[in-house]
């Protein structure tokens, strides 16, 4: 089996991996063991991950591997030099087996070894070494390496260049192998190797450019017949002509191979015969586990292709060759590990249990010897006195216990019939003997029952000896007899044993099933330990969908809803994403997100269901400070064309921030409470069953009132939200003696909201006093996610807030640019100011002494005299700190300078924006993205809970309102608690992957959708809870599920079959255990 790169295969990696991972940077390094890292490289919406086995391997893959918990000292030295760096060159070393990695246009270069036991050394631009995975002593041939010295690439194969294949280079080689075997046989040194073996070596040492296996190939291709001596070739010029033919035709194939951007690679396997009990769903899946790779290569070797024992599989793209070479085995080998630790725990339970029905079937043994042993006695109870009699007659006139024995023996052979029932030895010392006694087996019918009066058993007397010699078996059962009591209390003593064995048989039993279910927990414990300290089984890197980088879910009725995490997301979800029929809701809270639901491009004017509106309002309170302080407020929801980003001023507002143009419509105060799932991607030919429950279905599944708005006009619509947000918001208000109409203008009309208006500002105090009261802290929020500038609510005072916002942005910097030098200015010219008064006493007579004793000193020698006293040191640093402040002033300028122009940079660009977004909404133009236009078919195959004959692709964590997981199988429902998140995430995953190990919860047919499903279970265990929390909006929840697996074989309350949540133990998620 094939382990390592040869030459070809590092050139044509080489090859790929400078077509596909230049111009990326190294995000990050990994440890996946102490001999194979990852490297992550990433840009903007391409993600590459690099797996290097040190001296083996080093390629792209496609499945997610399990990083160590903590970086090596080596990885942490490569993360310190080449972490963020780009990637600017990948190439081959000359024809060695050696890849470099060359960062930031040669500051940095990567060497991988794949020679030897191999070897990955970081060095600078002059090849002095900074980090190397193992230090290399110097020996023959091998130059020492280690942290500090120069690592040489001259001694690499064809460093310089590849030398031109010619008659003379090949004539050459020959004449070397020639020469080098002459010497060998002087020395009488046998050459050992296949037939035909010379002329493979001898071209291999010397043409090291081309691999033998593709020299092999094309000598056979050619019918060169591989058996012939170099010295033959030597000497036929038409032998030699054809031998350099086929290996110039090899190095035009590698020339071609490294042509194209991919090179199709294959595989090469051999069919391994199936183990008995094998089950698999999927048939490609089978027949790929039925292959034993066994080589691989970019062309189809010669030989290989005439074996009809090989199967060969295509692939294109060597890196996928290679990946899913090594990555099968080695995903072979952990599920084996996985695989044998499963069968050795149960192995033990099995042993467990063997134990214990050992021990009850010992127990009844005993009870069934015991009881034999008595009715023996009972049997023959006068054969038994017989020889009691006798032994005890024995001892009784002093006879030695030795020769008691050697009597019984006598006798025996006289066929004395009592002797021959006594077993030898005897046990005189604890007064007992071992007599050979007949049992009797009775037919059922015969027992006691029968007999009934004197008469009958005087018959029964007469006709038992005929009947006990057919009934009696001639079984000889060993019984000790005790000397010292009557054949009937010996037979008394083995009834009392069997009591007692009988009483320890029950309590056995009654003991037996707690003893197992300690064990089955113990050993179950174990296997859990032993479980986590194994890699997980590969699996491949599932590509995220656009809307993943944001907060988002699918509304009950369909409908996609996305949210930003940051005020930047929020940017680009207006810029981007925000279209014609879409609605933006949000919450006037601070960190609130701003959520738009995506309409059908198809049909933009369609009207958004309540529920839908309701679900989303409910993201947008839950990601604001609301959740930690649990006091619920009300969202609001405008259309697509009521926002924008110019203010009254003419200004664009900074990002993340709105101007709301026109009514809001408020929604009902949103409930605080999330739901944590996971949705599945089905296949296409899957999708058809579940197409009755999205957005283009004419009939809508939000509820009775929710389907009759749903088909009214927008207008309509939004006035009947209103109608209870009018009750909602009449009762704080303290103004009722303003009429509707002026309400209404002023909610019309935001641009009125920068405190022009006396009533506009008492408004403005109140609506601020309210939200004091809710305690929400400005320090404590993410200032990146919160909102400064909220969307310019015209009941509320948002508009001015929007504006100081705006100036904030922009004049913060100018007015801290100008404040540091008018606070510094008093206390530098304070000495200065204080000469214009009038002089203190006595200071006037003073500066007339100083200045007639100094009147003939010049400025030279006045700064000789301050020099040799050391005055001029202080003169010199206050120089020095003027300096320094002009330098800082000049540089704040600059600052400053520079943050005007990017200011009116971004405000051209969102000038630029909102002009081509107001012409595209005025004539109903919308362009899709890519993304955008593949939207609904990519909604229609995530469903929540997959219908039998489904084929589940993937598994999707998603965080949304509790409301919104109405169809989901499995989900958790998260309340503001004091748990975090990745804690609470993790628990819940934990949850899902315990109860899948409790017997009868998975359905191995897939059919039952109350029960859990192999490869549901598959992907849920292939679930990270790294990679799940940072789908939860929120920092700190309280989990809730329930603690059985009733309704919902996940036991996180699903929903029953028809998808409107299950009344078994976990129907609905609010009844079991609570977890904080």
């Amino acid at each position: 089996m094939k382990q390592r790169f040869s030459s070809l295969d590092v050139k044509i990696i080489a090859h790929e991996l400078q077509e596909r991972l230049v111009t990326l940077r190294l995000s990050n390094v990994y440890d996946l063991s102490s001999k194979i890292l990852l490297l992550k490289f990433a840009k903007p919406d391409n993600k590459k991950q690099l797996v290097i086995d040190t001296g083996f391997r080093c390629h792209l893959t496609k499945f997610a591997r399990t990083t160590a918990a903590a970086p090596s000292a080596f990885v942490a030295r490569l993360r310190k030099f080449l972490k963020t760096r780009r990637l600017t060159s990948v190439r081959q070393v000359g024809t060695d087996r050696v890849l470099e990695f060359e960062f930031s246009d040669g500051q940095y270069r990567l060497f991988l070894e794949f020679f030897a036991s191999g070897n990955i050394i970081l060095t600078d631009a002059d090849l002095k070494i900074l980090a190397l995975a193992r230090t290399v002593s110097e020996g023959e041939g091998q130059e020492p390496q280690r942290v500090g010295l120069q690592y040489s690439l001259e001694n690499r194969q064809n460093f310089g260049g590849i030398p031109p294949l010619t008659r003379e280079r090949v004539q050459d080689a020959l004449r070397t192998a020639v020469e080098k075997a002459a010497t060998a046989t002087a020395s009488s040194k046998k050459q050992k190797g296949k037939p035909g073996g010379d002329l493979r070596k001898s071209l291999a040492v010397s043409i090291t450019e081309l691999p033998p296996v593709l020299v092999d190939h094309w000598l056979h291709t050619n019918n060169f017949d591989t058996t012939i001596k170099p010295d033959e070739i030597l000497a036929n010029e038409t032998l030699l002509a054809d031998l350099v033919k086929s290996l110039q035709e090899a190095r035009q194939s590698v020339e071609e191979l490294t042509s194209s951007e991919a090179c199709t690679g294959y595989i090469f396997a051999k069919r391994r015969e199936r183990t008995e009990g094998a089950e698999a769903t999927d048939e490609s899946k089978t027949q790929r586990d039925n292959l034993l790779y066994e080589d691989f290569h970019p062309f189809v070797p010669y030989k290989l292709k005439k074996d009809p024992t090989i199967e060969v599989l295509e692939f294109t793209g060597y890196n996928e060759t290679v990946d899913e070479f090594f990555s099968s085995l080695e995903g072979q080998r952990l599920e084996s590990r996985l695989s044998e630790r499963e069968a050795a725990a149960k192995r033990k339970l099995e042993a467990a249990r063997n134990e214990q029905s050992k021990r009850i079937e010992g127990l009844q043994e005993a009870q069934a010897l015991n009881f034999r042993k008595a009715a023996a006695i009972e049997a023959n109870a006068e054969r038994v006195q017989e020889a009691m009699d006798a032994v005890n007659g024995l001892l009784s006139q002093g006879m030695d216990w030795v020769d008691v024995g050697k009597l019984v023996e006598r006798e025996k052979k006289r066929h004395n019939p009592v002797a021959e029932i006594i077993k030898l030895p005897l046990n005189l010392a604890e007064n007992l003997i071992t007599l050979e006694l007949a049992e009797e087996e009775f037919e059922p019918e015969e027992d006691d029952p029968y007999e009934t009066d004197d008469d009958d058993s005087a018959l029964g007397d007469d006709e038992g000896t005929s009947a006990a010699k057919g009934k009696q078996a001639n079984k000889a059962l060993s019984v000790e007899i005790n000397l010292g009591l009557s054949p009937w209390s010996n037979a008394r003593e083995y009834f009392d044993q069997r009591k007692t064995a009988a009483v320890k048989e029950e309590k056995t039993q009654q003991q037996a099933s707690r003893a197992l279910k300690n064990a089955e927990q113990k050993i179950t414990e174990d296997l859990k330990k032993g479980l986590k300290q194994e890699k997980a089984l590969l699996q491949p890197i599932r590509k995220p969908m656009w809307f993943e980088k944001f907060v988002w879910f699918i509304s009950s009725d369909g409908y996609l809803v996305i949210g930003g995490k940051d005020a930047q997301q929020n940017e680009m979800i207006y810029k981007k994403y925000l279209r014609k029929g879409d609605v933006y809701c949000h919450a006037d809270l601070h960190g609130a997100s701003s959520v738009i639901i995506k309409n059908n491009p198809k049909t933009p004017d369609a009207p958004i269901p309540p529920a839908t509106l309701s679900q989303a309002g409910s993201l947008a309170v839950c990601s604001s400070n609301a959740w930690d302080s649990k006091a619920g407020m009300s969202a609001w929801w405008v259309n697509a064309d009521q926002v924008s980003k110019s203010a009254p001023t003419g200004e664009f507002l900074p990002a993340g921030s709105f101007m709301i143009r026109g009514k809001k419509n408020f929604l009902p105060p949103a409930q605080l409470l999330l739901g944590l799932g996971v949705a599945f991607k089905i296949s296409e030919e899957s999708k058809a069953k579940h197409v009755k429950h999205r957005l283009h279905d004419a009939n809508s599944t939000g509820g009775d009132e929710a389907s009759a708005a749903a088909t009214s006009q927008p207008a309509d619509r939004a006035g009947d939200l209103n109608e209870l947000e009018g009750e909602q918001s009449a009762e704080p208000s303290d103004n009722e003696s303003e009429d509707e109409q002026q309400d209404e203008e002023s909610r019309d009309n935001p641009l009125q909201a920068f405190g022009k208006d006396e009533d506009r500002n008492d408004e403005v105090e109140k609506a601020e006093e309210g939200l004091s009261d809710l305690k929400i802290s400005d320090d404590t929020a993410d200032e990146s996610h919160s909102q400064e500038v909220a969307e310019l609510d015209e009941n509320e005072a948002v508009g001015g807030e929007a504006e100081e916002g705006e100036d904030d942005e922009s004049a913060r910097p100018d007015d801290e640019t100008a404040g540091k030098p008018v606070d510094t200015r008093p206390k530098n010219n304070g000495p200065s100011s204080s000469k214009k008064g009038p002089p203190k006493r006595g200071q006037k007579g003073k500066a007339k002494k100083i200045a007639s004793k100094y009147k003939h000193q010049d400025e030279e020698d006045r700064a000789a005299v301050e020099a040799l006293i050391g005055a001029t040191v202080g003169q010199k640093k206050a120089e020095a700190e003027a300096k320094a402040k002009v330098d800082r002033e000049l540089e704040l300028a600059a600052a400053k300078e520079r943050r005007r122009a990017q200011h009116q940079r971004e405000q051209k660009e969102t000038a630029e924006h909102e002009e081509i977004r107001r012409v595209m909404m005025e004539e109903g133009i919308d362009i899709l993205d890519e993304d955008e236009a593949s939207q609904m078919t990519v909604l229609d195959s995530i469903v929540g809970t997959p219908l039998p004959g489904d084929e589940i692709l993937e598994i999707i964590p998603v965080c949304a309102p509790w409301n919104a997981l109405g169809r989901y199988k499995y989900k958790a429902k998260l309340q503001p608690g004091a748990t975090k998140k990745g804690k609470a995430v993790k628990e819940v995953l934990d949850r899902w992957k315990a109860a899948s190990t409790k017997k009868g919860v998975v359905d191995e047919t897939a059919r039952d959708t109350e029960r859990m499903w192999p490869r549901e279970v598959e992907l849920i265990k292939a679930l990270k809870p790294e990679e799940t929390f940072n789908v939860v909006p929120v920092g700190k929840v309280r989990v809730m599920m329930a603690g059985g697996t009733g309704g919902n074989a996940a036991g996180g309350g699903g929903g029953s079959k028809k998808g409107a949540g299950g009344k078994g133990k976990g129907g609905r998620g609010g009844k079991g255990s609570k977890r904080s």
